[in-house]
């Protein structure tokens, strides 16, 4: 098993020509310093300027949909989507608990509660047909309202989280909202450039919210944005996260409780320059998962996620599936003892302490998978 899991790490050190290999680190060229150079020459290097305009028209065109609002993070695009979507304190938001804390902390922004449920082994997001089923069981009608029988409150949303930049079946999951009166809210932080029958992730919801931390596909550094068909939301959104201030001259008039979320114009300028090499990112990492299939030839007892049917991923972060010949921890410090920068997947968020008294479903697969995967390097390689 050893001397298998040794070649592997030598094999990708020597593709990526490193001793260490980062998971994922941020590509770069000439582009970003030139626009960048450009905000600092002309001193529009805050929360107004041409680039962020420029970064959110593009973004929209560039996903398929009417309207983008840049912020300062994806956590932030969350927490706004939430709000401007009619998330009210107190009601309970169904979402995966195999996801990153910040689809979890957004919901309890707003005085919300996450309600988790389990996942497709097929798309390691959320399970339709299981949450169909489940809310079958907790959930009773008042009104037009879903009310969950085991606690009086009402659902109101599901956020589904696309993992790693994988496709959940979002079509079977809009079928389930509209059946129970939910609003479907796409946590796609980590699927730009991925897209289910056809269709760009993020332009499935009411609203949407994307990252562009430091290791997503494209960066701004730190940054992220709300996606939506409707103007009015859209609307919305950019004021509530300009501090609520009534447009004017001179006067600071503020109409509700607002947030200082806004991107500053130096990041949406590096995100511009990122914007245009998007598709080149995508393809290699495709490129990539071609690499990692070819090494895992020779490993027993492991494989490598791939997209699901319908689907057509960014594969953001290369994900393998270890089966009972291996334990997670023991191949985890194989590889980052030996210069290969690996990870096991996010906790679940019902095993957190903040959340480990919230409502939840069943987790067979959740918990089956918890121990299983690992995410290796996947910062994306110029081939040719």
């Amino acid at each position: 098993m050893t001397k298998q899991w040794l070649t592997f790490t030598e094999q990708i050190k020597a593709h990526y020509k490193q001793d260490f290999v980062p998971l994922h680190e941020p590509t770069f060229s000439e582009k970003e310093l030139e626009y960048v150079t450009d905000c600092v020459k002309t001193g529009w290097v805050s929360s107004v300027g041409a680039y962020v305009t420029r970064f959110e028209e593009e973004l929209a065109k560039f996903v398929g949909v009417k309207r983008a609002i840049a912020v300062m993070n994806g956590t932030a695009a969350l927490h706004i989507a939430l709000k401007v979507a009619g998330v009210k304190p107190n009601d309970e938001v169904l979402m995966p608990s195999l996801t990153f804390i910040a689809t979890a902390n957004a919901v309890s922004y707003i005085q919300a509660i996450p309600h988790f449920v389990d996942v497709s082994e097929i798309t390691l997001g959320i399970d339709s047909e299981k949450l169909e089923q489940y809310l079958l069981e907790i959930g009773d009608f008042k009104g037009n309202e879903l009310l969950n029988k085991k606690t009086n409150r009402v659902i109101r949303a599901v956020v589904p989280m696309h993992t790693f930049g994988h496709a959940v079946e979002i079509d079977a999951l809009q079928k389930v909202c509209e059946k129970f009166n939910l609003i479907l809210i796409e946590d796609a932080a980590e699927s730009l450039g991925s897209y289910y029958k056809g269709k760009h992730t993020g332009s499935f919801g009411k609203v949407s919210a994307v990252s562009f931390n430091g290791n997503k596909i494209i960066t701004t550094g730190g940054g992220g944005a709300v996606l939506t068909d409707d103007e009015e939301l859209a609307d919305y959104a950019k004021h509530i996260t300009t501090t609520a201030k009534i447009p004017h001259r001179w006067q600071y008039e503020h109409d509700e409780i607002g947030y200082n979320y806004r991107m500053p114009n130096i990041n949406a300028a590096i995100g511009c320059a990122q914007l245009e090499k998007v598709s080149q990112f995508v393809n290699q990492k495709r490129q990539l998962t071609h690499f990692y299939e070819g090494l895992l030839q020779d490993l027993d007892g492991v494989r490598l996620f791939k997209e699901p049917k319908h689907s057509t991923s960014n594969y953001w972060l290369q994900t393998l599936i270890l089966d009972e010949l291996y334990t997670r921890d023991e191949v985890l410090a194989l590889l980052n003892d030996n210069g290969v920068m690996s990870r096991p997947i996010w906790t679940p968020m019902h095993y957190l302490k903040p959340y480990e008294n919230c409502p939840k479903a069943d987790m067979l697969i959740t918990e089956r998978f918890n121990n299983k995967i690992i995410n290796i390097p996947s910062t994306p390689v110029n081939e040719g």
